[in-house]
């Protein structure tokens, strides 16, 4: 059923933006363009994932001193068992603010429906913007073979955008970019109709305490359950609540241990064998080819924490 887009002021902030004229938007990217840091933009289709798939290594780059947006493509209005709408929308929004308060980085939330993201010009333009007022060295987002439309289309978009930013009279309110972002993609297990390939995988062991103190920030999703979860009454008990967050922070930490286990023979590439035996937790990004190709410097340059190359 269609609905009328909603009137949330706290994520509406990107279409006030596009509505003012070029000399009247306080651009980020103005904020970040000439000091020497790195720019990142990490596209999630919804207000938890960008936090999931790339909080350690964004934490990383901010501890650093490098900007990173993570953006949340739709609002995620329906990713609640028992709520749905603007109330939950606004939570949401809420809860990224407060994780990347954690992380270090800024937070970004579209006024476009969850569920309904689909790979319009229109999107595709908005994009587009967000990328080039971030003057991104790095874009990270979807595999376009998710399981979520979401998540699909948030990669289809991504794509898209890998040529269009450098291309003067697309969006030509907004400076093209002069150079072509590392376009990543997120790591997931989806295998049709094609698997995961980790060309980049990261240690975060000395981020894991800080992106899972990001992650249980988005309590609606992790410690509530999310659009899936179920009723839980013990949940209104301080003491049941926080045994659940316990629970909660060892399940991602089995998770990010398990990316670290299935990827250990890069992760030995990176760090040497000695220490790439020793990283406990990992994230992986694959290269999308319609982006930068960087060679094996120019990779340490835009992933700084990397040991040098021996």
């Amino acid at each position: 059923m269609c609905r009328r887009r909603s009137s949330l002021s706290v994520i509406v902030a990107l279409f006030t933006l596009m509505a003012l004229g070029p000399h009247q938007r306080p651009s980020a990217a103005a904020e970040v363009r000439d000091d020497g840091k790195l720019r990142v933009v990490v596209f999630g289709a919804h207000p938890d994932d960008a936090e999931i798939r790339a909080g350690g290594v964004g934490a990383m780059w901010a501890e650093a001193g490098h900007h990173v947006e993570l953006v949340s493509v739709t609002n995620g209005d329906i990713g609640h068992f028992a709520t749905a709408g603007g109330p939950l929308a606004q939570r949401r929004a809420a809860e990224v603010q407060k994780a990347s308060k954690i992380l270090g980085t800024t937070s970004l939330v579209l006024d476009i429906h969850d569920g309904e993201l689909e790979p319009t010009l229109e999107n595709r333009r908005m994009l587009t913007r967000i990328i080039r007022r971030w003057n991104a060295d790095v874009v990270i987002g979807h595999r376009p073979n998710d399981y979520h439309p979401d998540h699909r289309y948030v990669g289809v978009l991504m794509q898209d955008c890998a040529f269009m930013v450098g291309v003067p009279y697309f969006c030509p309110d907004t400076p093209p970019l002069a150079k072509n972002p590392l376009f990543l993609y997120s790591q997931d297990n989806f295998q049709r109709p094609n698997p995961f390939r980790a060309d980049i995988v990261v240690s975060i062991d000395t981020v894991i305490d800080k992106k899972i103190d990001a992650l249980l920030a988005l309590e609606s999703q992790f410690v509530e359950g999310g659009a899936l979860g179920k009723p839980n009454p013990a949940l209104k008990d301080p003491v049941e609540r926080e045994k659940k967050r316990g629970q909660v922070r060892e399940g991602f930490r089995h998770r990010f241990a398990a990316t670290a286990d299935q990827y250990r023979d890069k992760l030995i590439e990176v760090y040497g064998r000695a220490a790439g035996k020793q990283v406990r937790y990992a994230e992986a990004f694959e290269i999308c080819e319609y982006g930068r190709s960087p060679n094996a410097a120019e990779l340490r340059q835009l992933f700084p924490f990397f040991p040098p190359k021996k």
